[in-house]
C-alpha cells in the first residue's frame, strides 16, 4: 500500500473512531441514580465516601433513599476515604490531598518528584454541612506519594482522642485534641523481622524505600479497649492489646487467600462471634467465625460484585455493600436480593446507613441469611475486569465499546503521525 493510501486509511479510522466516541459521550448516561426494589432499604440516609483515582475529585456525600444528594464535602484535588457521623452530629473525614512539588518540602520529593501528599483527618461541624462546612478540628501530616500512602481510616475514641491508620508509615496511632500523639503501634516492631508474628505466620518482607508494605487500611476500637487493625497486604485482621501493644488475636493468615485476599473494613459482630469483611480481591463479602475461621455467610462472585471495600450488616439483616469497581453502593436483603442501589459514583470507598450505629449494633448473624455466589466465564470476566479497572482512568461512562473507540482513535492518530514523521526523516 502506497503512503498516500495508507494515510487515507489511517485518517478515516481516526475520524470514524473519534466521531463514534463523541456520539457515545453525548448519549451516555453519566449521572447518578438510585432505585429500590422489594420491601425497599432499611430506613435512613446513606453516607458514601468517593475516592476517584487520577482525577482526584473525591468527596463525601449524604444520599437520601431516592438518590438525592443532601450535601457533599469535596476538598480540592483529593481522594476521600473513611467518613463517619460522630455522637455529637459532626462528621469525621479522612482524606488525602495531592500537592504540587512547589508546595512540598524537599525531603518529601525524594521518591516522587511530581508531587507529595497531605493526609488529613478533619471534624466538620454537623450544623454547617449544607453550608460553609466549618472545620472544628484537624490533624494533618505530609507524606511522599499517593498510592499506598493515603490515610484510609480514622476512629473517634470515647475520651476525645482519634485513632488513625497511617498506611504510608506502617503504623497506627492515637492523637489527642491538641494534636499530640499519645499512643503508637509500628508494624516494623510487631510484624517485621524477628517479631513473634513473623516467626509464627510469616508474611511479606518490608521492601523499604516508601514502598507499600502493610497497606494498613482500617482501625477500630473494640469493646474490650483493644484495637483491631486490618493489615491488607498480609491478608490478616489483628487485635492489638492497647497497653502492651502485643498482637493478641489474628484472623486469617498471610497467603491463605481462600479465606480473605486484600481485605477492607472488618465489621465485628461481637454478640455472634463473627466478623464481616470486604474480601476485595476475591470479589465477595464474607462473614467469618472468629474462633473457627469458618465462613458462615458469603455473597459475591464476579457476576455480582467487583472489588468491594466495605460491608455493614443492618439491624433487619440487610447488608450494605460498597461495590467499588462497579461504581455503586447496594443493599441486599437476607435472601441476597438487591433492595436498594445507588450507582454512577466513581470508585466509592465506604458507605454507612446514618440511622445505624457506626460499629457493632444489634443485627442478624450470617447463618440466618442466604448466601449467594455467581461467577462468570473467563471471557466475560476479563471484559468486565477491563471495564472495571478502566474506571480508575477513564470517565465513568466509558465501557468497553467506548474504550475500544478511544483506543482505535489513538492508534490511528499515532499511525498517521509516525508515517508523517518517517516521510519527513527520509526527505532530509
Amino acid at each position: 500500500m502506497n503512503r498516500g493510501r495508507r494515510l487515507l486509511v489511517f485518517g478515516i479510522v481516526f475520524l470514524v473512531c473519534g466521531s463514534l466516541l463523541g456520539v457515545q459521550g453525548i448519549t451516555a448516561d453519566a449521572g447518578t441514580s438510585a432505585r429500590a426494589a422489594g420491601d425497599g432499604p432499611y430506613p435512613g440516609n446513606t453516607l458514601i465516601s468517593v475516592q476517584t483515582y487520577r482525577s482526584n475529585e473525591g468527596r463525601l456525600i449524604e444520599v437520601s433513599p431516592d438518590g438525592e444528594v443532601v450535601w457533599e464535602f469535596a476538598p480540592p484535588n483529593s481522594r476521600v476515604f473513611d467518613g463517619e457521623e460522630l455522637a455529637n452530629g459532626n462528621m469525621l473525614v479522612a482524606y488525602t490531598t495531592r500537592l504540587p512539588p512547589e508546595e512540598c518540602p524537599e525531603r518529601f520529593l525524594r521518591y516522587e518528584e511530581s508531587h507529595c501528599i497531605r493526609n488529613q483527618v478533619v471534624e466538620l461541624d454537623g450544623d454547617t454541612l449544607q453550608g460553609s462546612q466549618e472545620v472544628v478540628w484537624r490533624y494533618a501530616w505530609l507524606d511522599e506519594k499517593l498510592f499506598g500512602h493515603e490515610v484510609h481510616d480514622a476512629d473517634r475514641l470515647p475520651g476525645g482522642g482519634t485513632a488513625i491508620a497511617d498506611m504510608g508509615n506502617d503504623r497506627a496511632f492515637v492523637v489527642n485534641e491538641e494534636g499530640n500523639v499519645t499512643w503508637e503501634w509500628r508494624a516494623t516492631e510487631h510484624l517485621g523481622r524477628n517479631s513473634s508474628f513473623r516467626e509464627r505466620y510469616g508474611g511479606p518482607q518490608n521492601p523499604g524505600r516508601e514502598r507499600d508494605w502493610t497497606h494498613m487500611n482500617d482501625i477500630d476500637l473494640l469493646g474490650n479497649g483493644n484495637f483491631e487493625l486490618s493489615i491488607r497486604n498480609f491478608d490478616v485482621v489483628v487485635e492489638v492489646d492497647r497497653e502492651s501493644k502485643r498482637i493478641v488475636n489474628v484472623l486469617g493468615e498471610p497467603g491463605k487467600r481462600s479465606l480473605m485476599y486484600h481485605q477492607h473494613n472488618p465489621y465485628r459482630l461481637t454478640r455472634w462471634g463473627t466478623t464481616i469483611i470486604a474480601d476485595s480481591e476475591n470479589h465477595r463479602i464474607v462473614e467469618i467465625d472468629r474462633e473457627t475461621e469458618e465462613i458462615v455467610w458469603s455473597y459475591g462472585g464476579k457476576d455480582l460484585l467487583r472489588y468491594p471495600r466495605d460491608a455493614d450488616r443492618l439491624p433487619n439483616g440487610n447488608t450494605l455493600i460498597t461495590d467499588t469497581i462497579n461504581n455503586r453502593v447496594v443493599e441486599i436483603n437476607p435472601e441476597g436480593e438487591i433492595v436498594w442501589e445507588y450507582e454512577g459514583i466513581r470508585i466509592p470507598y465506604s458507605a454507612d446507613r446514618l440511622s445505624v450505629d457506626e460499629e457493632d449494633g444489634e443485627t442478624v448473624p450470617g447463618w440466618r441469611l442466604e448466601g449467594r455466589t455467581e461467577e462468570v466465564g473467563t471471557v466475560v470476566g476479563t471484559v468486565r475486569q477491563l471495564e472495571g479497572w478502566g474506571a480508575w482512568v477513564f470517565p465513568i461512562w466509558m465501557r468497553l465499546p467506548e474504550m475500544a473507540a478511544f483506543l482505535g482513535a489513538v492508534l490511528a492518530g499515532f499511525a498517521v503521525l509516525a508515517d508523517l514523521g518517517v516521510g519527513w526523516w527520509r526527505r532530509r
